[in-house]
């Protein structure tokens, strides 16, 4: 067996070499000959004289004890008999040198143990120790895993919004607190629950409320931390992670973002990750259905997961978190301001943010409640939710500086937007020089006319500029493929084009077609183009019921 040895700084060697060099030096003095040689002459003086005390023999000389000299010694064939014919002469006792040994052996064996301890060496060491050499560069040691539960303190009334996924779980969490009811009538919970939805409506808060209302321990894990550059590890903490649920059970597995560890095995092979994945399938198929562990995991895309963990018996009850209703945003917002004085009209707010998930809300708040305080404001107001909605969903930008050239164009550019989502009725509060905060289509189903006024809107900037400049500038790039996609969705996803069969041609005539249209509508309503071109001249902005208003006027 092998042992690495300590390594030592400099302090623990000088201390460990002067413990050394001190108790060489008490050996040297307990061991050796300390009598003083004499002559008979001396020897016969001390002994007239009664300076005698003990006297004993060792080794071929006779040991003195005086009062005044010490131990002296003599040898002993020099001593005539009748001179130590009164005394007693007694045999050097050793009894004194074993204590010693004793002492020593006792205290040696107290600092090898305590060395022992501090450095846990082996109880065997081997004839031949290799020494470990330190490299310049060590390798790095494969982290530890410590799988703990924790206790979730999120409730079902702390979330707003979720009535539908709610009904789905309750199940889950009956089943969780009564599961003899289930097994006496012969039913079985799903093993695995997946959470499908956006980013940030909350898949993680759903799972610690599941955890809460049933009272059981909360096991998380991200999908991300199961993929190790170590190979092995991977496997070892899935198999660690449901180790501590069994002992723990009833209880409820939560992996976040499980598609970073379940994606699709194809031609891209990464044995760690498939190792990990094939672990996890291994570790769900063995859990009994009697033992009372329940898998819920999220992801924002099910459609690149692997389907062996989809099929039934693994993941098999999939809910589907969708982004907030406007009921629902309502919900949600009243669950965020119920400690924030407020003045205003929660509803209206849930109806100008289409398009936000539960964080986006929260975000929303809390700027909203920043910037009342900034401003000294006792209650939090509708102008502060219109002031931060921007800056919550797109962040702050600092405005571009255009020349006198760049901004005509960019001011016509954004005249036609503005045209284009009033006139199609589109969400959005206001549109300024630098942005425009239009929600994409996330209602479903989506209709074709629907889908086909939001591409209208992002062509609508470049057939505007066209009317005006014959041109237009390299900013509606992102305009341009946003329209692309919608189309590109439209031909392949939802069977929009001319036929169900999707077709590259028909995409290009879905565009043209589409620019066209916009191209004639914004020609007839030049008179309107022109007002909103100076209104957005003036302020660098236009709200939609400014923009409403003016288009009545004229039409």
């Amino acid at each position: 067996m092998n042992i690495t040895w300590p390594n030592f700084n400099r302090n623990q060697l000088i201390l460990t070499l002067s413990g050394g060099i001190i108790l060489l030096l008490l050996l040297f003095a307990l061991l050796r000959d300390s009598g003083n040689t004499v002559t008979l002459e001396e020897a016969t003086k001390l002994i007239e004289a009664n300076q005698i005390e003990k006297t004993f023999l060792d080794g071929g000389y006779t040991y003195f004890a005086t009062k005044d000299k010490g131990v002296v010694k003599i040898a002993s064939s020099q001593l005539p008999p009748e001179l130590t014919a009164h005394l007693l002469i007694e045999p050097k006792s050793s009894y004194g040198w074993i204590w010693f040994f004793f002492f020593f052996a006792l205290i040696g064996g107290a600092g090898f143990w305590a060395w022992k301890s501090r450095f846990g060496f082996d109880d065997e060491i081997p004839v031949e120790t290799p020494v470990t050499v330190s490299k310049a560069v060590s390798e790095p040691e494969a982290p530890s895993s410590n799988v703990a539960a924790v206790k979730s303190n999120v409730r079902f009334s702390d979330i707003g919004g979720i009535g539908d996924v709610k009904e789905e779980l309750e199940e889950i969490i009956d089943f969780l607190r009564n599961p003899k009811r289930y097994y006496s009538f012969g039913a079985r919970m799903p093993r695995g629950v997946l959470l499908v939805g956006p980013p940030g409506v909350g898949k993680t808060m759903i799972a610690k409320a599941v955890a809460a209302e049933a009272d059981v321990p909360f096991f998380y894990q991200s999908g991300a931390s199961f993929v190790q550059i170590y190979v092995g590890m991977g496997a070892k903490r899935v198999s660690e992670l449901f180790s501590a649920a069994k002992k723990n059970a009833p209880a409820i597995i939560f992996i976040d973002e499980i598609d970073a560890v379940g994606k699709k095995r194809g031609g891209e092979r990464n044995d760690e990750r498939e190792g990990t994945l094939n672990q996890l399938l291994t570790e769900m198929d063995g859990f009994e259905e009697t033992s009372g562990i329940v898998v819920i995991a999220a992801t924002n895309n099910i459609d690149v997961m692997d389907s062996a963990l989809l099929r039934a018996g693994r993941f098999d009850r999939r809910i589907f978190v969708e982004l907030p209703t406007a009921g629902e945003r309502e919900a949600i917002l009243q669950k965020y301001l119920r400690q924030i004085p407020h003045d205003l009209s929660i509803a209206e707010i849930a109806k100008m943010t289409v398009g936000f998930n539960g964080a986006s809300l929260a975000a929303l708040v809390n700027e909203a409640a920043l910037l009342c305080m900034r401003q000294n404001e006792i209650q939090v107001k509708q102008e502060h939710f219109l002031a931060v909605k921007d800056k919550v969903m797109f962040g702050k930008k600092k405005i571009a500086m255009l020349s006198d050239e760049q901004r005509r164009y960019q001011v016509r550019y954004q005249a036609g937007k503005v045209f284009a989502a009033t006139w199609f009725d589109l969400p959005y509060e206001k549109i300024t020089l630098t942005n425009d905060a239009i929600t994409p289509p996330t209602a479903e189903p989506q209709l074709r006319h629907e889908i086909e006024a939001h591409i209208r809107v992002h062509l609508a900037g470049i057939a505007s500029s066209h009317l005006r400049f014959g041109e237009h500038a390299s900013n509606a790039s992102h305009d341009l493929g946003v329209a692309k996609e919608l189309v590109h969705s439209m031909v392949y996803e939802y069977g929009m084009g001319s036929s169900v069969l999707p077709s590259a041609e028909d995409e290009a005539k879905i565009i043209d077609r589409l620019y066209n249209e916009m191209s004639m509508l914004l020609e007839r309503n030049e008179k309107i183009l022109g007002k909103f071109e100076a209104i957005l001249n003036e302020y660098e902005h236009i709200s939609k019921a400014l923009a409403k208003a003016t288009m009545n006027e004229i039409l």
